[in-house]
């Protein structure tokens, strides 16, 4: 083949090929690609050492097995599993769920909303203040799902429109999540390669120096550039009815005496109709009842709050013998009567829900959680029409009635975030200081070099079930398991990246489309392309395909390497430019109500401002 790529190395870009476009359009789950990559991996070798020994092809392809050191493809291609970044990453998740459970971030929260009132700016310092620092010590996803709720009251109590908190909150959990080793689990697996490749890793703090740097110039940005170029897509609204624009969409109507309806269960009348409508609320004389409203007989005279459009209403009155109430006006406080406590709520599908690629239909939403939805909101756009046939993203915002326990299971299920603050009885305040010491003994442990961060991590996880901060059982809903299988299924990808020399020929590429740069030149130009990739990409993918290629570029230029590793880790875990691009960017895609060019505009300039600040800051504390 031409320019020394053996056919081997085609391979190995084609299937880098077909992950980018998978990775970057979804078409199925992150992690379902990343274990499709694996088999890829694995079946190829065998299957063309078997058509080389009947002569069907002239060579074996020879893409995961090392004979040199005696590995086996199956024994790279399966190494992902019991790599020591997946099992850190792993223990991490459990760590981050064990502190969360305990209520010491709500607790931490709760207490800026006294001095913040209703300045947007002193808003914003807190939010920056308080998720940055957390997010160096449990997970800056974790991070983000933690205080979305927060901000989201913060937003409402103070007369702020959300949109302008939750974008600076996703970006400063990035550049807080660069201040330890285990802020991310981007840095956990750029740590482990870094030690595979040139035989060092990460230290707990090997680049707080830079990320304390990197965070000052964030929250700076973000206080004053940022605050003007980020959008106040969603207006200040007294209530969720009318930031949802519901005002055309509720209504009451009262059952007449001749309606069909009379006589039959609200199941039965909802599964018979064709109207696109729902039963929201019963009101019978002077009492109001919310779900599970399916068994309940309809009566005349029963008066239904209801969701539906003008002409459904029409139609309904004239076949479903229904009148609508006139001067009317169905808000939050209406649709609470029937509580103490709210049952009006935005909640948000979370990464790894089983609800995403289905329906409201398809998943039973009424019958399975006690709730209706009343609207859906993506990025910019509502739904409050047939948001039955619509199919469930990562970051969608449903609006949803629902009554407290209902509400309350909705909280604790890990398929969604609700965005308020709920009352949760079931914090474990008084396990903060252990769960809280737990974390310190992990990180002072690693830092100080008694045992490594894997075995540190899991004695950590350990300990979070011994002291009863967690249960046994809650560990696994703990871990994101998608992250776990996107990690085993792209380690293989980037030592089959190295054995068939791609990244050999990838490097060649960059440096000779340097040739007139420094070495400084070229760290930022490996910055900006990490950056790009990671916008489109998984942040884990990009680190695992870009840190083989920053080894062997500065090799090939005589400079420090593990100064190029660490460009490549800091410009895949700041993903500014858009809202698949990172994890937290998803989280408030919705309850912020953007555009996907939002992300552009408020990004792209943090992005480039970080390229320099990072690729100088690392030319200073560790030169080239």
């Amino acid at each position: 083949m031409p320019f020394g790529i053996t056919t081997a190395t085609a391979f190995v870009f084609l299937v880098i090929l077909v992950a980018l476009v998978l990775f970057a359009t979804e078409p199925v789950p992150v992690d379902i690609t990343a274990i499709g990559i694996l088999i890829a991996l694995l079946v190829v070798e065998p299957l063309s050492a078997a058509a080389a020994d009947v002569g069907l092809i002239a060579d074996q392809l020879v893409v995961l097995s090392d004979p040199e050191a005696g590995l086996s493809a199956t024994d790279n291609g399966l190494s992902g599993f019991a790599s020591s970044a997946t099992l850190t990453v792993l223990a991490m998740f459990i760590l981050s769920d064990g502190v969360q459970r305990t209520g010491v971030v709500q607790i931490l929260g709760s207490k800026i909303a006294g001095f913040t009132r209703e300045s947007e700016g002193r808003q914003l310092g807190a939010i920056v203040g308080l998720v940055s620092p957390i997010s160096g010590f449990i997970n800056n996803t974790a991070a983000v799902a933690i205080l979305l709720p927060m901000v989201t009251d913060l937003a409402h109590e103070g007369k702020t429109s959300p949109s302008k908190l939750l974008i600076p909150l996703s970006y400063a959990s990035m550049f807080g999540g660069m201040l330890t080793l285990i802020g991310t689990s981007t840095n956990i697996l750029a740590s482990e390669l870094s030690g595979r490749l040139i035989g060092r890793t990460f230290t707990m703090f090997e680049f707080t120096q830079l990320g304390i740097v990197v965070s000052i110039v964030g929250t700076v940005y973000l206080l004053t550039i940022g605050r003007w170029l980020t959008p106040a897509r969603i207006p200040f609204a007294e209530d969720l009815t009318a930031e949802f624009e519901m005002g055309e969409y509720l209504t009451e109507v009262v059952v007449r005496e001749d309606s069909p309806l009379v006589g039959e269960t609200v199941r039965d009348a909802l599964r018979e109709t064709d109207f696109d409508i729902d039963l929201v609320q019963l009101i019978r004389g002077d009492r109001a009842f919310t779900e599970p409203l399916d068994p309940k007989t309809i009566r005349a005279g029963d008066v239904f709050a209801v969701r539906t459009d003008r002409d459904t209403l029409v139609a309904l009155s004239d076949s479903e013998g229904l009148d609508l109430l006139p001067e009317v006006e169905v808000d939050e406080d209406e649709l609470e009567v029937a509580n103490e406590r709210d049952n009006l709520v935005e909640v948000v599908i979370a990464p790894g829900s089983s609800l995403v690629g289905e329906t409201l239909q398809t998943t039973n939403f009424r019958q399975r959680y006690d709730a209706t939805v009343l609207a859906l909101r993506r990025g910019q756009e509502l739904f409050r029409q047939r948001m039955d046939e619509v199919r469930l993203r990562v970051g969608d915002t449903l609006l949803i009635q629902g009554p407290p326990d209902s509400i309350e299971r909705l909280n604790v299920n890990r398929d969604f975030i609700v965005a308020q603050e709920i009352d949760r009885p079931d914090y474990r305040s008084s396990k903060i200081p252990v769960a809280v010491g737990i974390v310190a003994a992990v990180v002072g442990v690693a830092a100080v070099g008694l045992l490594p961060i894997v075995v540190a991590a899991l004695a950590g996880a350990l300990a979070m079930v011994l002291t009863r901060c967690l249960k046994p059982t809650e560990i696994y809903d703990a871990v994101q398991w998608d992250v776990i299988f996107l990690l085993a299924g792209v380690i293989p990808l980037g030592i089959a990246l190295e054995n068939t020399g791609g990244a050999d020929l990838v490097a060649d590429f960059v440096v000779g489309s340097a040739v007139l740069l420094p070495p400084l030149g070229v760290l930022a130009m490996l910055y900006l392309v990490t950056a790009l990739l990671t916008n489109i990409i998984s942040n884990n993918a990009s680190v695992v395909l870009m840190v083989p290629v920053a080894v062997e570029a500065a090799r090939q230029l005589g400079v420090n390497t593990f100064s190029f590793i660490l460009a490549v880790t800091f410009a895949a875990s700041t993903a500014f430019m858009t809202p698949i691009g990172y994890q937290t960017n998803l989280f408030v895609y919705g309850p912020g109500g953007y555009r996907f060019s939002d992300y552009l505009r408020v990004g792209t300039p943090l992005q480039l401002i970080f390229a320099v600040v990072t690729t100088l800051g690392i030319a200073f504390f560790w030169g080239l």
